[in-house]
């Protein structure tokens, strides 16, 4: 499904606080797991969506983690994500869901795992 929101609304701040856990927590994880870390940046892109600038930190975050690992796939793929994130979150235009990864279509909706769907749902 493509997320289409006729008003848009704020970013609640404990989501805000959220996202930002993980991309720390991600930035650690990447020093010596980056399976976990590519997890943590999947799960903050899924949270992300919504909002144009925490969306775009994520791709941010993929394309430097991509860099890092010198994986041409997934920093192609980072790039082009970059250029489409911040507009198809500005315009509630995006697929639900979907883990932000270069070995994913940008435009295919993904299931949200349930306790991110809560977090979304209830970001108090």
């Amino acid at each position: 499904m493509i997320a289409r929101f006729a008003s848009r609304r704020p970013l609640p701040d404990a989501l805000r606080q959220e996202i930002d856990r993980i991309l720390e927590e991600a930035a650690t994880e990447r020093q010596t797991d980056l399976d976990a870390a590519w997890r943590l940046l999947e799960d903050a892109h899924v949270l992300s969506q919504p909002w144009v600038r925490p969306h775009m930190r994520v791709h941010l975050a993929m394309l430097s983690l991509g860099w890092a690992q010198r994986d041409r796939g997934e920093i192609v793929g980072q790039i082009g994500r970059l250029i489409v994130a911040g507009p198809g979150s500005a315009a509630g235009r995006y697929p639900v869901g979907n883990t932000g990864r270069s070995n994913v279509s940008a435009f295919k909706p993904m299931p949200i795992r349930d306790d991110l769907a809560r977090r979304l749902d209830n970001p108090s």
